[in-house]
């Protein structure tokens, strides 16, 4: 039986593009599947559903693993034909914010944060990861936006506080087993 308490929380930002780039896709399902290897001590956190969020949350739930989705108020009663809903949460919860805000509790309850591709909210969530210093790791090779964050980093920093290394490698085996490690010592090994 897993204990719940001893999980540790990977967040993932990604696009919720309708239909995601296939590079996108490939490098989630397979970020997806390593990250599955650790499921007894993970807990996947999304922004709740659509595009590569319900791909991911697809696959890590297919392989046993825990998916909490954190439903933005604009997609808290979506039916399930509509683009944005995913049947792959384990356990949705109703943010009652908007898409932007309920970025904050999802990076706030994250060990370790996961860049997998996409445009304007994926980048505001990997900034909001190294302002509040959470181990960051982004996957690049994607062809979306986020692809450019590593121009903006130098020596591996968003800016001159230095607030927390960011990790970016365009592997996504390697990028789960990045997140997976900082997230257990983040947590102190718990």
């Amino acid at each position: 039986m897993i204990d719940l308490a001893k999980l540790v929380h990977i967040g993932v930002a990604c696009s919720s593009d309708v239909k995601p780039r296939p590079e996108a896709i490939v490098k989630a399902v397979t970020f997806a599947r390593k990250l599955a290897e650790f499921k007894d001590e993970v807990a996947l956190l999304t922004g709740g559903g659509g595009g590569l969020m319900t791909i991911i949350s697809k696959e890590y739930s297919r392989l046993g693993g825990i998916v909490v989705g954190f439903l933005p108020l604009e997609a808290e009663e979506v039916p399930p034909q509509h683009p944005r809903w995913n049947p792959y949460n384990t356990i949705a919860l109703k943010m009652g914010m908007t898409y932007q805000a309920r970025s904050i509790p999802l990076v706030r309850s994250s060990d370790s944060f996961v860049v997998l591709g996409g445009g304007i909210g994926t980048m505001i969530e990997a900034l909001l990861a190294y302002a509040a210093a959470k181990p960051l790791v982004v996957l690049t090779g994607t062809g979306y936006p986020t692809d450019n964050l590593e121009k903006i980093a130098e020596d591996g920093y968003f800016d001159h506080k230095r607030i927390v290394k960011v990790f970016f490698t365009e592997d996504p085996v390697e990028a789960a087993e990045k997140a997976y490690r900082l997230a257990r010592a983040y947590r102190g090994n718990i």
